[in-house]
């Protein structure tokens, strides 16, 4: 077994969003099995890394145990990196059909989706980090609407939305993630 911490063959996934934990149960399949928790955190403000290591202390505090928390944003070139981990806000406020209207000034439609993955086996430790990125851009919605901001990122020519799952869970900012992290889950998942 590797060096570090082991990991529980059943992990509690702390989100309230179904298509997210549908999505990540698919990556993860046959690594670990993920249990669903919605835990209502706090979450500070600071970088993608702050945020996401700060989320998943209090998760692992409120549950007193481990879990495995993940934190999703959105950057725009233009924007200087805004709205970063703070797009879920900006999705609440404008909706999917609305939030390409906030680079309608810029030239510049470049934009970074970023997935930070955080595992921490339970309160006291430090979380571990896995970070995945996709370069795209930021289009009018084409596609459903019912992922988050899905069908307004575009990767070579289509949106999120308008890929199938397993074509999205490939190139994804998530799918790049999970991969670091299922490759880290293999040597530590216990099998008792």
């Amino acid at each position: 077994m590797a060096p570090g911490p082991t990991v529980p063959k059943h992990l509690n996934f702390i989100t309230g969003n179904k298509n997210k934990l549908a999505e990540v149960q698919a990556i993860l399949e046959g690594v670990i099995e993920l249990r669903n928790q919605n835990v209502d955190l706090v979450e500070i403000q600071g970088t993608i890394e702050e945020v996401t290591r700060d989320k998943c202390r209090r998760a692992a505090e409120a549950i007193q145990g481990p879990v495995l928390v993940e934190d999703t944003c959105l950057s725009f070139k233009a924007m200087n990196e805004l709205p970063g981990p703070y797009i879920k806000w900006f999705m609440l406020s404008l909706g999917p059909l609305n939030i390409h209207k906030l680079l309608s000034g810029f030239p510049d439609k470049s934009a970074t989706a970023i997935c930070t993955f955080a595992y921490c086996e339970g309160p006291g430790h430090e979380p571990v980090l896995f970070q995945g990125k996709t370069d795209g851009l930021l289009v009018e919605s084409r596609g459903p609407t019912v992922f988050g901001w899905d069908s307004c990122f575009e990767y070579e020519g289509k949106t999120y939305a308008e890929m199938d799952k397993s074509e999205k869970n490939k190139i994804s900012h998530r799918g790049k993630a999970l991969d670091k992290l299922k490759e880290w889950l293999k040597s530590r998942v216990d099998e008792e």
